[in-house]
């Protein structure tokens, strides 16, 4: 991927995140922190069963990039904001299908945990679901809507827990939370 004139200016009639300035009185003392003030999110592990994999999306996060890593791409959980008049399931069997391809049914997800992110400048809430997938509810290419460019990625489980430990590799601690929560929660023991 070619990233080409990059810049950073200040936000101007922001869509998704909201920048104040909080003052606050603690324990007698005057305090002030900058705040980011961003929309509350979904997120889903996918373990397609016939791969025993892992479906995961790589996108450029311009956040990331503008931080210092060198390309900029991030491995992430699917996910989406909670930016619609949706349920949180409904939101994400739609993000599932937009960006991944699978049409998964709502009665197959389940919820792990909610838990805030960002808690120093932003504190927004995602909740982290799990599906088991397989190829009969495959029905798109996936990839994002509009002018996404997600790429769907496909991670055998006996490397999940090497990618937790990557420091080369940029992905959310949602992500590592998941793969953990699924070895202990949902990986098999195979006889010897």
């Amino acid at each position: 991927m070619n990233i080409l004139n990059f810049s950073l200016k200040p936000l101007v009639d922001p869509k998704f995140i909201f920048t104040s300035l909080a003052t606050y009185e603690q324990n007698g003392v005057m305090k002030s922190w900058e705040i980011v003030k961003a929309h509350d999110s979904v997120a889903i592990l996918l373990y397609h069963a016939g791969k025993d994999s892992f479906v995961l999306v790589k996108q450029f996060r311009p956040a990331t990039y503008a931080n210092g890593h060198n390309s900029g791409i991030s491995l992430e959980l699917c996910a989406g904001i909670l930016d619609k008049n949706l349920t949180l399931l409904e939101i994400i069997k739609e993000e599932i299908e937009e960006e991944c391809g699978y049409n998964v049914p709502l009665h197959v997800i389940e919820k792990i945990a909610s838990f805030y992110t960002s808690v120093g400048f932003s504190g927004s809430k995602q909740t982290l679901y799990y599906a088991e997938i397989n190829d009969s509810m495959k029905v798109g290419n996936g990839g994002g809507v509009d002018d996404e460019f997600i790429e769907i990625v496909y991670i055998d489980v006996s490397e999940a827990k090497r990618v937790i430990y990557d420091d080369d590799i940029i992905k959310t601690p949602g992500l590592m939370f998941a793969f953990c929560w699924w070895y202990e929660n949902k990986k098999t023991i195979k006889p010897i």
